[in-house]
């Protein structure tokens, strides 16, 4: 094999690309965002996008049972979700690749939601490529990040806690109004 370095590059971005399961779009009439970054040393990088300010009277957006997918396509779709200008509410069940749609400036866990982590791996496998928790880990803050870093992306079981856990975990999370809606 003459170029063995750039076979490694190669397998490790599309282990990277197929990491996760079948992530369902939450705007499908949407065209999909392109990835601008590039292939470095097996890595992507990938240009977060700048976050608008939620517009008054805008309905929300919400994600309700979402079991994660895609951690690539789940980036894309978070820059989206948060230049929209518009709120988001994470309600029900949130895990896996989902999970880092949480720290976005215009999100809201719901107070009642459920929210699991695991080692990112490909579909059907217990195969963890490498380089994609680091991707994971960079929407992850506080007590969140060092339980990310030192259990649960290492763990092929799903580990669930309750959205008041996550947010002692992370005391920078909003939790959702529901004055006016229930979970």
């Amino acid at each position: 094999m003459k170029h063995p370095f750039r076979l490694n590059i190669l397998a490790g971005f599309c282990a990277m690309a197929l990491a996760g399961c079948v992530t369902v779009p939450m705007e499908p009439d949407r065209p999909p965002i392109t990835n601008s970054g590039a292939v470095a040393g097996g890595g992507v990088s990938i240009t977060p996008a700048r976050p608008s300010a939620p517009r008054p009277g805008v309905e929300p957006i919400v994600i309700r049972d979402n079991k994660g997918g895609n951690v690539v396509r789940m980036i894309q779709q978070r820059n989206r979700l948060a230049s929209s200008g518009r709120p988001v509410e994470i309600r029900g069940y949130c895990g896996s690749a989902c999970t880092m749609l949480i720290t976005m400036p215009n999100a809201c866990l719901g107070p009642m939601a459920t929210v699991g982590f695991h080692a990112p791996r490909i579909p059907n496998t217990t195969y963890i490529p490498p380089g994609v928790d680091d991707l994971m880990a960079q929407y992850y803050r506080n007590g969140i990040l060092r339980r990310w870093n030192a259990e649960w992306k290492h763990s092929l079981k799903i580990q669930k806690i309750s959205a008041a856990e996550y947010v002692r975990l992370d005391p920078q999370t909003k939790i959702c109004n529901d004055r006016a809606r229930r979970q």
